[in-house]
């Protein structure tokens, strides 16, 4: 079969699913990944014909897109901040969004670092606490980006805990001085339970944020397939796991230390309250590249 029309028939039996660049994007995306093609093969080579052999492997997998399985758990993997992370139904898969959050995140901790480099081997290691850890997306690109830097990454579920602490890093890790993140089984409303970790210099979270009611809107790839542990909070309390997070922020962060959390964009002001309600003085909502309030940050 040629490549351009596994392209045309896998995009059309998508729409239904995904507007149609989506849905060429997504097949693209999985024809990189089983057979090593790229998103100009079918450009510079329009009569590239898939292998035989090749074809159950795609067909099997278009049939689990077909039924809105994401292409992220298709493929057990997802891109995040440049790197490939193991992904599977037990975690959310990681947003562009919150790769703002990490580049601010390793921007702040790379100043802390270097303020403390005159200091030598006598210097203390920058911690950062990644409360609701998930894949460990983002515990995993502080620790690669500033290597030297102590993380703990927490979750309540033992399946994402599995994954993160699997991502597949080793040739990064031998070729710098980085530390691989240390993942915990918490539960983070427990805001009083015995943690042994602290303090720490930056506390990061992407918590459940996303209220029952605004279900309806959503995609069924991510209500069926995406758990819903991981995204969905009670009406008569969306804002619990920030609670939380500005109280165990309160507990480890150190006087100088920063929070910085990711947040529903309808909820920035009230989300930003209850950091101010905490004792946190400099607390400020932050924007999206779509204009959206998507982040808190927020320090004593």
């Amino acid at each position: 079969m040629l490549l351009a029309d596994f392209l045309s028939s896998g995009t059309r039996s998508l729409t239904a699913l995904y507007p149609e660049q989506e849905a060429r994007s997504i097949v693209l995306m999985l024809c990189e990944s089983l057979i090593g093609t790229h998103s100009y093969t079918p450009v510079v080579d329009p009569g590239y014909e898939i292998r035989e052999r090749s074809l159950p492997a795609l067909e099997q997998a278009m049939a689990r897109l077909q039924e809105g399985e994401p292409i992220q758990y298709v493929l057990g993997s997802a891109e995040f901040c440049g790197r490939r992370f193991r992904v599977t139904p037990d975690t959310l898969i990681p947003r562009p969004e919150t790769e703002l959050l990490c580049r601010e995140a390793v921007r702040m901790v790379r100043q802390v670092r270097n303020l403390r480099l005159p200091f030598g081997r006598d210097a203390a290691p920058v911690r950062i606490l990644d409360l609701c850890t998930g894949s460990g997306n983002i515990a995993w690109t502080l620790a690669l980006e500033v290597p030297g830097v102590e993380v703990v990454g927490v979750d309540l579920s033992e399946g994402a805990l599995s994954v993160a602490s699997s991502q597949d890093f080793k040739a990064e890790l031998k070729a710098s001085s980085a530390i691989p993140p240390k993942f915990v089984r918490a539960d983070v409303l427990d805001t009083e339970q015995d943690f042994p970790y602290g303090p720490f210099d930056a506390v990061l979270s992407n918590p459940p944020y996303i209220r029952e009611s605004e279900k309806a809107s959503m995609r069924r790839n991510v209500l069926a397939y995406e758990p819903a542990s991981a995204l969905f909070v009670p009406d008569a309390d969306p804002l619990l796991f920030y609670h939380a997070v500005a109280r165990l922020s309160d507990r480890f962060l150190t006087p100088e230390g920063k929070g910085m959390t990711e947040i529903n964009e309808a909820l920035g002001e009230e989300t930003a309250a209850v950091f101010r309600s905490e004792g946190f003085r400099e607390v400020v909502v932050h924007r999206d590249f779509f204009e959206k309030s998507r982040f808190v940050f927020y320090s004593r």
